[in-house]
């Protein structure tokens, strides 16, 4: 089955709840937290190859995960109509995506990091070619990942690091030189499992 079909069928199956806290759930979160709105996007490049993800690695000096193997996207601005809006601006600013390059599938489980993120996945397809440029500043690299890899579960590992004096653990997706771990892991993961429910 092609992989567009195989992701459409995804998306109409239910989605499990994603959160950092997913492999945690002794973590005690504060009542009358307030979270910040954020949203990504998952491109999946569709290409004669097969179909890859397009990720980004951040730059090492950022305030926010510095380094971090990332999605595409970040806060939504006020001028934003929409977390699709805000998810295909940042593509275009990271990575030089053009919007008219993109389809929208749809939106996967929003996901709860422990910075105080509520982030908003946007399942999206690219047939076009396109050049990736990365952000000046901000993005190091961008590279892609074959999606078949994303997609099958075993692939994914559990690792834990101390976080502020607790142990908290994290799904990982290695991928070569690259170590996808955390929201951007977690999101991938929730992405496989509608795949192969």
């Amino acid at each position: 089955m092609p992989y567009e079909d195989m992701l459409r069928g995804a998306m109409r199956r239910p989605a499990d709840p994603s959160s950092d806290y997913d492999l945690n759930p002794g973590l005690v979160l504060p009542a009358n937290r307030v979270l910040r709105q954020a949203a990504v996007l998952v491109p999946v490049w569709l290409q004669d190859g097969g179909a890859r993800v397009i990720l980004t690695k951040r730059a090492s000096h950022l305030k926010h995960h510095p380094g971090q193997v990332a999605l595409p996207g970040g806060k939504i601005d006020p001028g934003d109509a929409s977390p699709e809006a805000a998810a295909l601006r940042e593509s275009r600013e990271e990575i030089g995506l053009p919007e008219r390059s993109v389809e929208i599938l749809g939106r996967l489980a929003p996901h709860e990091t422990v910075t105080g993120f509520q982030v908003t996945p946007l399942l999206g397809v690219i047939r076009d070619d396109f050049r990736p440029v990365p952000e000046a500043g901000e993005v190091d690299e961008v590279f892609s990942v074959p999606i078949a890899h994303l997609l099958q579960p075993s692939n994914y590992l559990v690792e834990r690091r101390l976080w502020r004096g607790v142990w908290r653990r994290y799904y990982t997706v290695p991928w070569g030189p690259y170590y996808i771990w955390g929201a951007t892991a977690r999101i991938l993961r929730g992405l496989a499992g509608r795949v192969n429910a």
